[in-house]
């Protein structure tokens, strides 16, 4: 065997070992970060669900013509603005995390003035759509703080494999960049 043939070798196999490591890398992040993406759509999915609910809430009180209108306002008000915020998966920052719980806790607030308010008003309580609704409601509640953790779940192996050295190098070669956590306020 000619002795310049054993460095080439050795060189051939150096290189197919990398490459097959930055295959395997790149692999590995695109299926988690798709894990991910796929979790903060059913997040999605169970706020909009939450929205879709409050707007038949919302039509069903509306037929007790002496409840207070200024409360029906602020719900429909806040739920066109947490509709209007919108979250590109595939880049997620804390900005846009803080944003989007920032316009679901405006939601939420009014959602709870509007269902406090009910209290005063024995009819509604009484109808069945309403009792209904607010069922339902409750458990889209848990929908979403399940879809949530679900996330945040997905998010933290894709986080892992991308902020570990050797695999950092390759994510900033390839342009992977972390993903935020969904935090409740």
């Amino acid at each position: 065997m000619k002795k310049w043939l054993i460095p080439v070798i050795l060189i051939v196999v150096i290189a197919f070992g990398l490459y097959r490591w930055a295959v395997g890398f790149n692999n590995t992040a695109v299926k988690l970060k798709e894990t991910s993406t796929q979790a903060w759509g059913n997040v999605e999915s169970a706020y909009q669900r939450r929205n879709d609910l409050i707007g038949n809430l919302v039509k069903t009180v509306q037929g007790a013509a002496d409840f207070e209108r200024g409360t029906l306002t602020d719900v429909i008000n806040a739920r066109a603005k947490a509709t209007s915020v919108t979250i590109d998966p595939s880049n997620i920052t804390p900005e846009q995390l803080a944003q989007f719980n920032q316009a679901q806790g405006g939601l939420s607030s009014a959602l709870s003035r509007l269902l406090v308010s009910v209290e005063r008003y024995p009819d509604l309580k009484a109808n069945q759509n309403f009792l209904e609704l607010q069922s339902q409601l409750e458990g889209t509640e848990n929908r979403i703080n399940v879809a949530r953790d679900r996330f945040n779940a997905s998010v933290n192996p894709y986080n892992q494999h991308i902020k570990t050295f050797p695999n950092s190098v390759l994510a900033g070669m390839f342009h992977f960049q972390e993903l935020a956590y969904f935090k409740s306020e």
